[in-house]
């Protein structure tokens, strides 16, 4: 994540988890400044204990607030870092708190899952994918996803799925992660076949189409 944050940048940090990234940015001397918003009490002492304990609290704002809420407009922000979500979530975040976006802000973004409705959320508000990532950790995927608002960008149904970086790139970690999908897949729609009680059709078509998606890219 860290990697991505341009040297220079007034960060916020949302769902910032103890402050651990901007206090090691801050320390490093990447960033200039830096807001960490949390929206629930206990993250939230922890957070304002990191920064005081590295001597920052002059240099990161820690506030309780809702998302974007935690951005002032004072604030000058550069880039906004979003991490260990589901996809959706740090969707509803950016859709709800879009009023304290300038939109000269980088989108630092790490999903845990629900990757798609992310990647269409940016689509929609004009967002450009400009860098993607896959790491794996302790058998996890985890995606990165760098965004920018630029000139209005449609992506296919794939790209939208893959990622429109990742797709291209093909990398064995990709590959190999698409692998591992199309099995976890396989399985549940036997599963579904197996099954007593009768699956929604819609989620039956979902499935099978993911399936028929990830075959036609493996191929």
């Amino acid at each position: 994540m860290a990697a991505h944050v341009p040297v220079g940048a007034r960060l916020a940090d949302i769902g910032s988890d103890h402050g651990f990234l901007p206090v090691a940015l801050m320390r490093r001397g990447t960033i200039v400044a830096a807001v960490a918003g949390e929206v629930a009490l206990t993250p939230f002492h922890a957070t304002e204990r990191t920064v005081r304990k590295n001597d920052l609290s002059m240099s990161i704002a820690v506030r309780l607030a809702d998302g974007l809420e935690a951005i002032e407009q004072a604030d000058q922000i550069t880039a906004v870092s979003i991490c260990g979500m589901g996809g959706e979530t740090i969707r509803d975040i950016l859709e709800s708190g879009k009023a304290h976006l300038s939109g000269q802000e980088r989108l630092i973004l790490q999903p845990n899952g629900g990757e798609q409705p992310l990647r269409e959320w940016l689509m929609d508000n004009g967002y450009c994918i400009l860098c993607e990532e896959l790491l794996r950790e302790d058998r996890f995927d985890y995606e990165i996803i760098i965004a920018e608002l630029t000139e209005p960008v449609r992506y296919t149904e794939e790209e939208l799925y893959f990622g429109p970086l990742q797709i291209k790139a093909r990398t064995p970690a990709f590959l190999a992660k698409w692998q591992r999908v199309l099995r976890q897949k396989e399985l549940t729609l036997t599963r579904f076949a197996r099954a007593q009680r009768s699956v929604p059709e819609e989620k039956l078509l979902t499935l099978t189409r993911q399936i028929r998606l990830i075959n036609e890219l493996l191929a």
